[in-house]
């Protein structure tokens, strides 16, 4: 084998951690995953090259943990580039996959369908187009800052009070570059005595409809909202109902193209309020407290919230003026992107040109040709040798990769700690609500209270049918639980 891989070197190629058919397989490996939608980073590049290099003398996935190899250089990703031009470097923000461009097309376009019929009534005007949404916004959370000190200052940090207190803020914009009161949520050190639902409600009623009701006049008020459950309870429903306020549901997944709050306005607020706090500890404020957000928001606000940022958010969101395009050709873009693919070499092996394998049946094509010119070592046979160390060598590397990937998975697999988290309820798909939809709520709720209430009659009427000596067995269980507790004390 040794003598085979010494024929299989081109000496025109120069030495390299990786042969060329190996850099190659590294290479296909690479755009494998960034068409599966999760592109390797930068980083693993080198470890992968490594694991190439360890897998080279073992037949078996787990590698002899003695065997020492020299790890690449820190410039190697670079060669790679270099030789592979197909291969580049580029910096991705994260997202979730559901949120990409190419799987929610559909939703985008359904959306301005529903959306598109209630701009179109003429008694829908601008200003009474509103979009509210909920934000989060660090108490005193500072970023790195590129700053000006003396070239002898070795310090590598600068001093602040950190508190990751989370203040949610729930904020409404209007069509026409107007935007209402805020109503700012603490975090509570204690039970919570509201509900999500209730806050909601709270906000409808006491935030929106006061601020809103005297412009509209006779005029209905179209209300955007994502797709959180809390925002269409039955109290809300109802109350929008009641008061002429057209609920519009956003499809899930579809927010950060299509709700103006988050396209255009919150980046800017959450980017102005870290300035203010950069100020006011430049202005000896210490630590960033309660007391200091209320005056700090208000400033931001005043700072972010201006008619050109929100008319540009309603603008980027294809809303108004009314362009669905400007939403559709990012989704678009997304689903026409470039996708890199390998070329297949022909099903056959020509005996005048020899064609690195890249499936078992050109292997062995290859592989009955050598067979037949064993006893006449040619030209043609050395190069038919050569193919075939190549071969090989790719095929061992894509190996020792999928080895590798497949370790990892059966790691992940048989993960035994199940993490859960409890979330908003979210609903999928563009809608507005209607009356027909109060009705099914309602009876929704009627159920849940006849099944809660049916609960409580059985679990009474068991207590109730309990024997003398079920109850007195019960209370010796009760004492021997308790006991335990009492000696302890």
């Amino acid at each position: 084998m040794r003598n085979l891989v010494e024929i299989s070197r081109d000496p025109r190629v120069p030495l390299q951690y990786l042969t060329p058919q190996e850099e190659q397989a590294l290479v296909k490996y690479v755009l494998r995953l960034a068409d599966n939608g999760y592109p390797l980073p930068v980083k693993f590049l080198r470890s992968l090259a490594l694991i190439i290099v360890r897998q080279r003398s073992s037949i078996f996935q787990i590698t002899d943990a003695d065997l020492e190899v020299r790890p690449p250089g820190k410039d190697w990703p670079q060669g790679i580039y270099r030789r592979h031009p197909q291969l580049k470097a580029r910096r991705l923000r994260t997202i979730d996959w559901k949120r990409d461009g190419r799987h929610i097309e559909d939703k985008v376009r359904h959306w301005f369908d529903i959306i598109g019929r209630e701009l179109a009534d003429p008694a829908i005007l601008p200003e009474n187009v509103y979009n509210m949404d909920e934000t989060g916004v660090l108490l005193s959370v500072l970023n790195s800052l590129n700053v000006l000190v003396s070239k002898d200052d070795s310090r590598k940090h600068r001093g602040t009070t950190v508190k990751r207190t989370l203040v949610t803020a729930i904020e409404c914009i209007s069509a026409d570059g107007r935007f209402l009161h805020p109503l700012i949520i603490w975090s509570a050190a204690t039970h919570r005595s509201y509900t999500n639902t209730e806050i909601s409600l709270h906000w409808v009623e006491h935030v929106f409809d006061p601020q809103t009701r005297d412009r509209a006049g006779d005029q209905p008020r179209l209300l955007i909202c994502d797709g959180f459950g809390t925002h269409e309870s039955l109290e809300v429903m109802k109350f929008c109902f009641a008061n002429r306020i057209i609920l519009c549901r956003l499809p899930s997944q579809t927010s950060h193209k299509m709700q103006p709050c988050d396209v255009g306005v919150f980046s800017p607020l959450k980017t102005a309020y870290r300035a203010q706090v950069e100020q006011a500890c430049r202005a000896g404020v210490g630590t960033i407290g309660k007391p200091h957000f209320t005056y700090l928001y208000d400033r931001a606000r005043k700072e972010a919230f201006t008619p050109r940022n929100i008319r540009s958010a309603w603008s980027r969101s294809g809303l108004f003026p009314f362009d669905p395009s400007r939403v559709l050709r990012d989704c678009q873009a997304s689903r026409s992107e470039i996708q890199t693919t390998i070329p297949v070499e022909p099903p056959t092996v020509s005996s005048n040109i020899c064609h690195t394998p890249n499936t078992s049946d050109h292997f062995a094509l290859l592989r009955s040709e050598v067979e037949q010119d064993t006893q006449n070592l040619d030209g043609v046979c050395k190069r038919r040798l050569q193919t075939l160390s190549r071969a090989t060598e790719k095929v061992f590397a894509e190996r020792a990769l999928l080895l590798e990937e497949n370790r990892i998975l059966f790691e992940q697999n048989n993960e035994k700690i199940c993490r859960q988290s409890s979330g908003l309820t979210v609903v999928g798909h563009a809608k507005v609500m209607s009356y027909e939809d109060i009705i099914e709520a309602q009876k929704k709720r009627d159920i849940t209270v006849t099944e809660q209430a049916t609960r409580k009659k059985r679990s009474k009427a068991g207590g109730k049918l309990l024997s003398r000596s079920e109850e007195k067995r019960k209370a010796e269980q009760e004492i021997l639980y308790i006991s335990p507790i009492r000696i302890s004390l």
